[in-house]
């Protein structure tokens, strides 16, 4: 399974921002899919996660309402959508599929496959 993350960039702050994931080699609808991201001088930390069936989402506490996972099934890619970016949301962020069939996964370790990361940076 290989994943490319894309859609970073420098944006300014308050506005939106969507992330995408393309998954190639591998069957999209048997894992869960996920978005982490590392800020610079910091632990890589969870963002969001959606279920292989889509029908199940689990969002980070800082979240609060900004940030939107979704999948298109046809096109096996994964989005993050970020509203009202803040400086704070700057990270590079990295996609991941997790071997869960149904499930979400918030753990690092429960990913099997990572991209190499899209870099966000906002600017006030």
């Amino acid at each position: 399974v290989q994943l490319q993350a894309f859609g970073g960039g420098l944006v300014q702050a308050r506005d939106s921002l969507r992330l995408s994931c393309a998954v190639s080699r591998g069957t999209f609808t048997r894992y869960a899919m996920g978005w982490f991201r590392q800020a610079p001088g910091q632990q890589r930390e969870f963002v969001a996660t959606i279920s292989s069936t889509g029908l199940s989402e689990s969002y980070a506490d800082f979240v609060k309402g900004r940030f939107t996972i979704s999948k298109d099934d046809a096109k096996n890619t994964v989005y993050l959508q970020i509203n009202s970016v803040k400086p704070e949301d700057t990270a590079i962020y990295y996609c991941a599929a997790a071997a869960i069939v149904g499930g979400t996964a918030v753990e690092e370790r429960e990913y099997d496959f990572w991209g190499r990361g899209t870099l966000v940076t906002v600017s006030s």
